[in-house]
């Protein structure tokens, strides 16, 4: 298989790097975006969905320590966008918020997936942060407007309680998580952390007419040409608020990805 120049060495892996940031700075430019930027301290009145994760898990037998560090990194991040109001026609930007992750910020040296494998850096650790904004983004009307997923899954589930697949990757700046808000109502990101969760809010200003519940379909795991690898979508229901009736059903995300770890014989199916 033909390599790619950042494959080679470093230095093109690097300069492909600063060529990509540097696109990234010039096209938002170029585009006009009207980025999401004023935080308040007060809180709106109306909650659209509340939701939480753990700060640690075990990840195998990768050194504990790098969770720890996570949550330094997510201790900082997080107080980038607590407040944060996204008001009609504006766009939520991760790296808008957050910046470049530094040491000098005081973020720490945490894990990371990239080129398919997984890696250490400085401010790994927070797709974490990402996760969760965009499952409370997906119980909303908010459109996702970027959203990259791991090409690969690195971990078997261990206390998983969302579906796979329903998270976000983002790398300083150009794999980013991008949310536009196409409605009249004004809405507020809420983050804090505890011992034990990272927890988030995501408010309005008006009550909005749908509650969303998002769901798996077609989840399974299948091998092709000696890999094995795991498929399924997310779907979402909206639901009026005033009567319970469904009103909609769509398909969120389509999700491919090759599993990383040993599976139990009996998670796969014959070889397709």
């Amino acid at each position: 298989m033909k390599r790619r120049l950042s494959e080679i060495h470093p230095i093109f892996y690097h300069t492909r790097i600063w060529q990509l940031r540097l696109a990234r700075k010039i096209r938002d430019a170029r585009q006009g975006v009207a980025f999401a930027a004023e935080r308040q301290t007060e809180s709106l009145p109306f909650t659209v969905k509340n939701h939480q994760s753990l700060l640690r898990r075990r990840l195998g037998s990768l050194d504990m320590r790098f969770q720890e560090n996570k949550v330094v990194n997510l201790d900082i991040a997080h107080r980038t966008i607590d407040g944060l109001l996204i008001r009609p026609g504006e766009t939520f930007s991760f790296w808008r918020r957050v910046g470049q992750t530094t040491a000098d910020k005081g973020y720490l040296e945490g894990l990371q997936l990239s080129r398919g494998e997984i890696r250490t850096g400085i401010g790994g650790g927070l797709c974490q942060l990402a996760n969760l904004l965009l499952w409370m983004a997906f119980h909303s009307p908010l459109r996702i407007a970027e959203r990259h997923h791991h090409s690969f899954d690195p971990f078997p589930d261990d206390r998983r309680v969302l579906p796979f697949g329903s998270g976000a990757s983002v790398f300083y700046n150009y794999i980013d998580l991008r949310f536009f808000n196409p409605t009249e109502t004004t809405f507020q990101l809420r983050l804090r952390l505890t011992d034990e969760h990272l927890k988030g809010s995501l408010l309005s200003d008006a009550q909005l007419p749908n509650t969303y519940h998002v769901f798996e379909k077609n989840h399974r795991f299948l091998s092709q040409n000696g890999r094995n690898y795991r498929q399924n979508e997310i779907w979402r229901e909206l639901i009026d608020r005033r009567t319970g009736n469904r009103v909609a059903e769509e398909l969120l995300v389509k999700n491919f990805a090759e599993v990383k770890y040993d599976l139990a014989p009996d998670c796969l199916p014959c070889e397709q």
